[in-house]
């Protein structure tokens, strides 16, 4: 393994070459994907489907392309440069960095509110006995107690569970609702924006599967044990299929959303899967209720481990490359073993608990009042900035000298990831206009 300063040290591991193989290797790209649906983006695509039907499915299709070119993004900058994306934000300057740790200290206070009342939801109107605060209070804490004490391939396998327990479990549901919808399907690929669609449609585009979990990516990966470039077929693969699911995932709900909902004016709360749930109880039976609440429960369950320990991961770095030098400097920098991101090491560092411990105990807070206005506002423009700086950095580090020929960014690239970056500022300025 190289010494250079930034370099992931890992077990040195022998890329799969038969498909079988890259099959068995699958993983860390339906991690990220899945990480990134949470209740919000569930939401988000029902009230599009209930709205307008099926007519906005050609932006979530997009939508799902515009994610898988980022995702292969990050994977291609982890592999080619052989260091972390905090490494690439640090030598771009201490204006990255410094974006980046303010982002990730208040989005983390405020998600963690929101992605344990989440899961407490369908916790409790599967199991009532307790309000949805104290079910979230108790997801918090048992996804605390598993990302405290798990292992990567653990890890691995019960969020791959959750995740064939949320398709599933959608899929079915989709299946009994699309003859209502089936002949206005192809006229959805067909890009239109009806009255007042504008929105839905950029946060179908930007919003739905797109997160700071896409830049944890590369660290799932390097606990997997993948690295260099001779890995790049096998993340492309990976990435595929879990942004691919990602893609017929939006698409079912968009389906249910339309043929269940049409018409109706559903609140943009979490409490409108509730409604959802309900309605699919009237019309098929008490079990069709049931399984899309166990399928609400593994999306929610999955976006919320995946954040305890990807984004933990991302803090732990963090606290790594600001002890490093910035711009030129780093540049030239050889740096110590200190200054080596370790996959398998961070998960047991202080900085990875006390973000575990700072998603889960100051936000539960929160669980007893509404959202101060100030803090919303806060998080909201925050997250809205989030995915053009992804972009923007991508593109700037993929096209510099710090990636060698084979992982540098063609123009297919240059081309989706520009295109990103466009509509994601847009979604920015529609979301601080709508915000003022």
């Amino acid at each position: 393994m190289s010494t250079q300063q930034g370099t992931v040290r890992t077990a040195e591991l022998t890329p799969p070459t038969g498909f079988g193989g890259k099959l068995r290797q699958l993983g860390p790209g339906l991690l990220a994907a899945a990480t990134g649906v949470g209740a919000g983006d569930l939401v988000a695509t029902m009230v599009a489907g209930a709205r307008f039907g099926t007519v906005l499915l050609w932006a979530a299709l997009l939508g799902t392309v515009l994610k898988l070119a980022l995702g292969e993004g990050v994977g291609r900058w982890h592999l080619a440069s052989g260091s972390t994306l905090l490494d690439g934000w640090r030598r771009l300057g201490r204006w990255a960095t410094g974006f980046f740790g303010v982002y990730i200290v208040v989005w983390g206070f405020v998600y963690g509110a929101t992605a344990m009342s989440a899961v407490g939801l369908p916790l409790n109107a599967l199991f009532g006995g307790l309000s949805v605060r104290y079910w979230a209070m108790i997801a918090g804490v048992v996804g605390l107690v598993l990302v405290w004490l798990q292992h990567y391939h653990a890890f691995e396998r019960l969020m791959t569970g959750l995740v064939l327990v949320a398709f599933v479990s959608v899929l079915v549901i989709a299946g009994l609702t699309v003859p209502d919808v089936a002949g206005n399907l192809a006229s959805g690929l067909i890009p239109r924006l009806p009255p007042g669609s504008t929105v839905y449609v950029l946060g179908l585009i930007g919003g739905v599967g797109g997160t700071i979990t896409m830049a944890a990516y590369g660290y799932w990966m390097f606990g997997k044990g993948w690295h260099g470039t001779r890995w790049l077929s096998m993340m492309r693969l990976d990435n595929a299929v879990g942004y691919v699911m990602t893609g017929i995932f939006v698409v079912a709900m968009l389906v249910v959303g339309a043929a269940m909902l049409l018409g109706r004016r559903l609140t943009e709360s979490d409490t409108g899967l509730l409604t959802l749930g309900d309605a699919l109880g009237d019309r098929y039976g008490a079990w069709a209720r049931l399984l899309f609440l166990v399928g609400f429960f593994a999306v929610t369950a999955t976006s919320l481990l995946g954040v305890w320990n990807g984004v933990s991961l991302m803090f732990t770095d963090w606290t790594r490359t600001i002890r490093l030098p910035h711009g030129r400097a780093a540049e030239a920098d050889g740096g110590p073993r200190a200054h080596h991101y370790e996959a398998g090491v961070a998960e047991r560092s202080l900085p990875f608990r006390g973000y575990l411990l700072w998603l889960t105990l100051p936000p539960m807070a929160l669980l007893f009042f509404d959202k101060p206005f100030g803090l919303t506002l806060v998080y909201g423009v925050l997250g809205s900035l989030f995915m053009p700086f992804l972009a923007v950095t991508l593109m700037l580090l993929l096209n510099s000298r710090r990636v060698g020929g084979n992982g540098r960014s063609g123009w297919l690239s240059n081309l989706f990831l520009g295109a990103a970056s466009v509509l994601f500022v847009a979604l920015l300025v529609t979301d601080l206009v709508n915000r003022v």
